[in-house]
């Protein structure tokens, strides 16, 4: 079977029994955000789960059985990599099962089946499924648990020793034997107009503070001390309401970001805690109470996008702040934590920007 997707726009799950060799070894590329590396995490917990042993996907002195390819498309060079990333996963491993994952095939999936028409392509519509797709490859192996929780896909993992980001032998193997992410939230709706995420990633969307804090203590029992909330947007976090459909106006949940890092906090005994990146606005006076209150296990770190300093360019990008608003936040933030360290990121070349701007 070609892996071409029928009109629903994922690939068939191929019965494994029909030619396919056991999967005894996997590699898995990763490639973008940390929410893609949480993702990863949670499907390379489950195949560890499952007796299978991880390998790097470079091929080298043994190739694997199975290549997942977890692929980004937020930059066009990224989209050109998670190509490049599948081609080279065939070439090194021509008899594996390969899938192919991620934004850059939700948006573009045409490109990674004639890349390779025999890939299983899953793109983020049904990314939920990915570890069925995943158990209906691995076949007859028993797992520790038994049955397959597809609900763990933004679960909590051990060392990704052999995992690859960028398509890249991960040369941070010793921090994340400290550090696990941990997805609490999915999609955007904000629309910024140089983003192509929320047309890959689809609307806000929670997981259940049940799902999280399950995650949480599996990443503990693995030996974490340090947990990294991320998500696309994590400032609309909303205790899980719209984790099986898109968010709506009229969802209302008395479960915030911050209300989500104070049970953590309560009802586990991570030692360090932070959030990946949050949106300036939503930085508010409730999450810093919790983040000062939690101290020292809060770290005193802050990621805020703040993409220009200039008013029109800010106005021309669809950001939902100005500069001035930025600043502010920045001060507040400053007063609440001390010693914090503020991080941001800034796009350089904007459309009709010029020196001046």
């Amino acid at each position: 079977m070609s892996g071409l997707p029928p009109t629903n726009g994922r690939t068939e799950v191929r019965d494994p029994s029909r030619g396919s060799r056991p999967v005894r070894t996997a590699a898995i590329v990763n490639l973008g955000c940390k929410v893609n590396q949480a993702e990863m995490e949670s499907a390379a917990r489950h195949l560890r789960e499952r007796g299978v042993g991880l390998v790097s996907g470079n091929g080298g002195a043994a190739s694997a059985d199975l290549v997942v390819v977890n692929t980004c498309t937020v930059t066009a060079e990224a989209d050109a990599k998670s190509r490049h990333a599948v081609r080279r996963a065939r070439r090194a491993n021509p008899g594996a099962e390969i899938v192919v994952t991620g934004c850059s095939v939700q948006v573009g999936r045409d490109a990674f089946a004639e890349a390779d028409p025999a890939a299983r392509l899953v793109d983020n519509r049904h990314k939920d499924q990915l570890l069925t797709e995943l158990e209906a490859l691995i076949g007859d192996g028993k797992s520790a648990g038994g049955r397959l929780d597809v609900a763990r896909i933004g679960a909590a993992l051990p060392t990704l020793t052999g995992v690859e980001i960028d398509g890249i032998d991960d040369g941070r193997a010793a921090v994340e034997r400290t550090r696990a992410f941990i997805k609490v939230q999915d999609g955007c709706s904000f629309f910024c107009t140089y983003c192509i995420i929320p047309a890959a990633r689809g609307a806000e969307r929670s997981l259940s503070p049940a799902t999280v804090l399950a995650d949480v203590r599996r990443a503990l029992r693995a030996g974490h001390r340090e947990i990294v909330l991320t998500g696309i947007n994590i400032g609309t976090y909303d205790g899980g309401w719209s984790e099986r459909g898109f968010r709506g106006s009229h969802v209302r949940s008395t479960l915030t970001l911050a209300g989500l890092v104070r049970r953590i906090l309560d009802e586990t005994d991570v030692e360090r805690i932070r959030i990946s990146s949050i949106e300036p606005q939503h930085v508010d006076d409730e999450l810093l109470r919790v983040w000062t209150d939690g101290a020292p296990r809060t770290l005193p770190h802050v990621h805020l996008p703040l993409q220009s300093g200039d008013d029109g360019v800010l106005r021309r990008m669809g950001r939902r702040y100005l500069s001035a608003d930025y600043a502010r936040v920045v001060e507040r933030v400053r007063a609440a934590i001390p010693a914090v360290a503020v991080y941001g990121d800034v796009i350089v070349g904007f459309p009709a920007e010029d020196d001046t701007d």
